[in-house]
């Protein structure tokens, strides 16, 4: 099948809402993995073992389990127990929980990067608990991140096809549907994997110019 140039130009529109969706879906569940993360990081370090042992359940639950599989029990499953998420919703929660559990891992090895110097300082110093982490540790934890941040940022937009399974019109389900209902495949497909590109390269080369300014 050939390629057609105007064909293509013509689906832009169509596929460009779908690309919209798959932005917000994306930037929102980024926000929220970060957020986990950082929350779960700092449970483990708590001196309280139920809450280190929670933290530690729920980062064996979200690794182990496949994020297909939490997507689905999110949107078709809570309804049973009278729990209803709207679509975008449930991709947002879905994958901002499955992420923050790879993220929590990667703030744990960047915190327990801070030297302990740092730590004794801050005792030395009579802060709080709260003062610590606020104003030492973390702005020292969070530079190490940055490139990591990016990379688990990219691979979110590379999972969001699998919204399709809770009927969310992201970019590859617009794509899909382009085709189904012209059976032509080679342009919708091509011009989504275009935009991908167009964002995830830009975004691939903002962290790396962060990096860059972290070392300056």
């Amino acid at each position: 099948m050939n390629f057609d140039y105007a064909f293509a130009w013509s689906i832009v529109p169509d596929l460009f809402q779908g690309l919209l969706v798959t932005v917000q879906v994306v930037v929102l569940g980024f926000l929220l993995a970060v957020a986990v993360g950082l929350i779960l990081a700092v449970a483990q370090r708590s001196q309280l073992i139920l809450i280190r042992r929670l933290s530690s359940g729920y980062l064996s639950f979200f690794r182990n389990t496949p994020l297909m599989v939490q997507l689905y029990v999110l949107f078709f499953a809570l309804p049973l127990a009278g729990i209803t998420l709207p679509a975008v919703s449930t991709g947002v929660i879905g994958l901002g929980l499955y992420y923050g559990a790879y993220i929590a891992e990667a703030f744990r090895g960047a915190i327990e990067g801070v030297p302990a110097g740092q730590w004794e300082a801050a005792r030395a110093l009579d802060f709080d608990t709260a003062t610590t982490w606020r104003r030492i540790v973390l702005p020292q934890a969070l530079k190490p991140m940055l490139p990591v941040l990016g990379n688990y940022l990219i691979g979110m937009f590379k999972e969001t096809p699998l919204l399709a399974v809770i009927s969310i019109p992201e970019l590859f389900q617009a794509a899909k549907q382009i085709a189904g209902m012209t059976y032509r495949y080679n342009e919708p497909y091509t011009v989504m994997a275009l935009m991908f590109l167009a964002i995830s390269v830009p975004t691939s080369l903002l962290f790396h110019y962060f990096e860059r300014r972290r070392h300056v």
